[in-house]
């Protein structure tokens, strides 16, 4: 295995100065660049994003080092990647793109970052879900993901936008007593 997968900045290093294929692949499609995001591993994230790394390299469960982001939560990560033009269209197995598990898992700090890099705050995944439906519906209706809300509010996601059913995040909040979130939501215009 390249000294690209290491865990040691210094040795990564080493093998970026030797010439190592920075888009290498483990047994699971990953290059070195998706194994140090999912690792958070941000000193060797910047060495190979320098080096040209590509943060839009897709492995074998349709992941990026960028999508990881959305995951991890990792606004240190986010910037090293943000700084790489990375493509936020690009979408993940389930047709989110990296805002989407973000704000499920209430990862307040990303959400703030992402929504106003351009990415685009109203994406539906295949689900018929947005960030704020996934906010809403999976979330806990929380401080995390009460922020989260704000967040996509501020950044002008459509508090209106239903899901498949024509269920609005202010129906599922309600439905499921999140009245901390239905008041943010109806405080910015939800119906």
């Amino acid at each position: 295995m390249s000294h690209l997968f290491a865990a040691d900045a210094n040795l990564v290093r080493q093998a970026v100065d030797a010439g190592a294929d920075l888009e290498t692949r483990d047994d699971r499609g990953r290059t070195p660049l998706l194994v140090a995001v999912t690792e958070d591993r941000v000193e060797i994230a910047e060495i190979l994003v320098k080096a040209g790394a590509d943060p839009n390299a897709l492995d074998g469960r349709h992941d990026t080092p960028w999508l990881v982001t959305g995951v991890t939560g990792s606004v240190p990560m986010a910037k090293v990647l943000l700084a790489a033009k990375p493509d936020l269209t690009i979408t993940n197995r389930f047709g989110g793109v990296s805002l989407i598990p973000a704000s499920e898992r209430g990862h307040v700090e990303y959400v703030r970052l992402v929504a106003t890099s351009g990415i685009d705050v109203d994406h539906v995944n295949d689900l018929g879900w947005t960030a704020l439906l996934e906010a809403v519906i999976l979330g806990d209706g929380g401080q995390r993901h009460q922020d989260v809300v704000r967040a996509l509010v501020a950044a002008g996601a459509s508090v209106d936008l239903a899901d498949k059913e024509g269920v609005t995040p202010l129906a599922h909040a309600r439905s499921k007593g999140q009245t901390a979130v239905a008041r943010i939501l109806q405080d910015a215009g939800a119906h």
